[in-house]
């Protein structure tokens, strides 16, 4: 579930305005090339097979294209505003261009990509304007002026295009996360909030406790975030007071009716102690429901691994991203393949249940540097393990190294990471990134005297498909028995 739009429903209508949500996840877009995340993982066997939730995701069969026109043509709405990751962006602009008629409303792009590539995300003329960083207050102070019938392009954060011309105002806004209301839950469909966690699904509902991450690494666009707001003297990172997060905490138990709760800070621990023990103390007495939360191996000491235990913490996912220590350290990660495999035990001492996420395909990576992350796989007691491709995002240092070097165009625009690569290098081709990442769960869970053999599935071919489902019904067999039952 999409917190930032949650928010912005709660605080539109908190102003009296109407909001409506037409909510892609319900379609498969008919062009060919996007890729199901879930899918694909459960195909690789990077995820746990699990019971059949208690309301299924409805998918419609419907042209997406079709129905978006009769949802706009029905609600005559005065704005359209769309958030989209840049790997996205491509079919928002599509449903707008294929709109017949949006009548008067204005359209407004947000997320990161309008962040990050702005003068990319404007050039639709689908696209009247573009949000950069957040948009809370940006997006309330549009609603208000439209409502008034007043100008709109001096508002901060806002590109707007006027006469001919694109209005660029300064990222001067930043919301005060204790402030906001209450998220609304009522502007998504109930099947939504149940999603499989370890085997078994629940109603999860997401939670802030913090924005920003203090660490920089080089594959992700936090810290240029971190950076952007500093050239406007104003602190990206900060922290909800723990008065905030239990007002939060206790709506989502008591009238969200949460069964499990899912923590969205990219790096959960990284918080003082004091603040932690505080959070637990709070979670133990008054919440007490399972959760999930991400973080880096070399925040889990034995004491903070103690107090996730006593909060009842149920699932854990930690981003281990490669396995040679010299090449990781280039991606802004200086942590030792010790530290990792201490932090992942440290969790199966504690019979905390532990993610993995592993990323092949980076900027001048080989495929025999990809094999030490495949052999620190093999060491590590996780639950369950993710390999994705590396996307070049606009935003991250490698995706300036990327384009420097020569293996993209400035122009491309990056594609999901459960997609094939779009980098073109010579040392590391498209096909063999993709090769290896398929392989991936049979090259961890088998012998290594099996590698002849799973090398052959590599081959993006029709007698390297049929070993490759060998080998993954094999894997499906010995190591997730219960899959069978649950397909």
């Amino acid at each position: 579930m999409p917190t930032a739009v949650a928010i912005f429903s709660a605080l539109l209508k908190q102003d009296n305005h109407e909001v409506r949500l037409f909510d892609t996840t319900y379609w498969e877009f008919p062009e060919e090339g996007l890729v199901n995340h879930d899918k694909y993982k459960a195909a690789t066997l990077q995820v746990q097979p699990y019971q059949k939730a208690k309301k299924q995701v409805p998918l419609y069969t419907t042209n997406v294209y079709e129905d978006f026109n009769q949802e706009v043509a029905a609600y005559e709405p005065d704005l359209i505003a769309c958030s989209a990751t840049e790997d996205l962006f491509p079919y928002a602009v599509k449903l707008l261009r294929n709109l017949r008629t949006k009548g008067k409303a204005k359209t407004i792009l947000g997320g990161v990509f309008a962040t990050f590539a702005p003068d990319k995300a404007i050039q639709p003329p689908e696209i009247d304007m573009i949000c950069l960083g957040e948009g809370e207050y940006p997006l309330l102070e549009l609603c208000k002026r439209i409502d008034k019938g007043q100008s709109y392009i001096d508002i901060p954060n806002l590109w707007v295009k006027q006469d001919g011309v694109i209005v660029k105002n300064k990222m001067t806004s930043l919301t005060d996360i204790d402030q906001l209301p209450l998220v609304d839950l009522e502007i998504f469909d109930e099947s939504r909030y149940y999603r499989p966690w370890a085997g078994k699904i629940y109603r999860t509902i997401p939670v802030e406790t913090h924005r920003g991450c203090p660490y920089s690494c080089a594959y992700c666009n936090s810290p240029a975030k971190e950076k952007l707001y500093k050239e406007e003297n104003l602190r990206y990172s900060r922290l909800k007071s723990i008065e905030s997060v239990r007002r939060e905490l206790l709506f989502y138990k008591n009238e969200g009716q949460a069964e499990y709760l899912f923590f969205w800070a990219d790096t959960f621990l990284a918080l003082s102690n004091q603040y932690l023990e505080q959070l637990a103390e709070m979670y133990i007495s008054e919440i007490g429901l399972p959760f999930w939360c991400q973080t880096r191996p070399e925040t889990l000491s034995e004491k903070r691994v103690q107090i996730l235990k006593k909060m009842g913490i149920h699932t854990i996912t930690l981003g281990i991203e490669h396995g040679n220590p010299q090449f990781r350290e280039k991606l802004g990660r200086m942590v030792s393949n010790k530290v990792i495999i201490d932090s992942v035990q440290r969790l199966a001492d504690y019979d905390i249940k532990c993610y993995v996420d592993n990323i092949i395909g980076f900027p001048t990576e080989t495929r025999e540097l990809a094999f030490d992350t495949i052999r620190l796989n093999r060491q590590l007691p996780a639950m369950s393990r993710n390999m994705f491709t590396f996307s070049p995002f606009h935003g991250t240092p490698l995706r300036q190294l990327a384009e420097k070097i020569g293996y993209i165009d400035s122009d491309t625009i990056a594609s999901s990471f459960n997609q094939m690569s779009v980098l073109n290098m010579p040392q590391f081709s498209k096909e063999t990134i993709e090769g290896v990442r398929r392989c991936f769960t049979p090259y961890v869970l088998l012998g290594e005297k099996r590698w002849p053999e799973i090398e052959l599935a590599e081959q993006l071919t029709p007698e390297g498909d049929k070993i490759w489902e060998n080998l993954i019904a094999e894997c499906r067999e010995r190591f997730f028995p219960s899959s069978t039952q649950n397909d």
